[in-house]
C-alpha cells in the first residue's frame, strides 16, 4: 500500500505503518513524504497512490478537483513555532525579530503549507521578512536550523518536537490565529482499497490519534 504524505507528518506516520503492518500481515505500507502541494501533483499526473494525506486542504482540493479522491476528513491540526539554533546566538526572542537586518530566517516556499502558513502569519503580525532561502518542506528548514545555516525558522511544532533537542524553541503566540488542517483521503484509483480504507481508519482511531496528539499535533476541528 503507498502513501503519501506531508513531510510533517514522517515521524508520526512512520510509527503508524508499522503499527498497521503488525495488525495487518501481508501488508506492507510504503510512504513517501515531502510538500504537500508536490505529492498532490504526483498525484494528478498519475501516480499509483492509495492514501494522501495533506498538511492543508488546498494540496487535497487539487486532487479532488481532479476526480481522484472523495470525502477527504481531516484528521489533525497543527500551528507554526519558531525554531533557533542551539544557544540561540541570534537572540531571536519574538516573530517581530525576524525582521532584523542580518538576520539570516529560512522559510518554506509558499507553494506548500508551511510556507503559506508563515506569509500569513507574518502578514497578520506585520512583520516584513527577506528569507535567505525558501525550502521545499517543512523537514528542510528545520534541517537549515540544526546546521546553523540559518538564524531563525518557521516550523511547525511537531517538527520542533521532533528535532528532540537539536534546536531551541521560541514561542510564538500570534500563530494560534493561524491553524493548518491535515485532510487524509482513500484516492480513487487506490490499487489497494481495502488496505487504504483500514489505514485511514487507523489514523483517525484512538491509537492514531493518541500517536498524533503525542506529537504535537492538535485535534481535528
Amino acid at each position: 500500500m503507498t502513501v503519501l504524505a506531508a513531510a510533517s507528518l514522517t515521524e508520526t506516520f512512520d510509527a503508524l505503518g508499522a503499527g498497521f503492518e503488525k495488525r495487518h500481515p501481508g501488508v506492507t505500507v510504503s510512504t513517501t513524504y515531502g510538500g504537500s502541494g508536490a505529492l498532490a501533483q504526483q498525484i494528478v499526473q498519475g501516480a499509483p497512490v492509495d492514501v494522501f494525506a495533506s498538511a492543508a486542504g488546498a494540496p487535497m482540493m487539487t486532487v479532488t478537483k481532479a476526480g481522484l479522491a472523495a470525502r477527504p476528513t481531516v484528521f489533525a491540526t497543527n500551528v507554526l513555532e519558531l525554531v533557533v539554533p542551539k544557544g540561540n546566538p541570534a537572540h531571536v526572542e519574538s516573530l517581530a525579530d525576524l525582521s532584523r537586518p542580518g538576520l539570516k530566517v529560512v522559510l518554506c516556499d509558499m507553494t506548500v503549507p508551511c510556507g503559506s502558513a508563515a506569509q500569513t502569519l507574518l502578514q497578520k503580525a506585520g512583520v516584513a521578512v527577506r528569507p535567505v532561502s525558501l525550502e521545499q518542506d517543512v523537514k528542510q528548514v528545520l534541517s537549515k536550523v540544526e546546521l546553523d545555516e540559518a538564524d531563525a525558522g518557521l516550523v511547525y511544532v511537531t517538527d520542533a518536537r521532533s528535532a528532540h533537542g537539536e534546536v531551541a524553541t521560541v514561542d510564538v503566540p500570534e500563530a494560534t490565529a493561524v491553524v493548518n488542517d491535515y485532510p487524509i483521503a482513500v484516492l480513487e484509483k487506490a490499487p489497494n482499497p481495502a488496505a487504504a480504507r483500514a489505514f485511514v481508519a487507523y489514523v483517525r482511531s484512538p491509537v492514531g490519534t493518541k500517536a498524533l496528539r503525542d506529537a504535537g499535533f492538535g485535534p481535528a476541528p
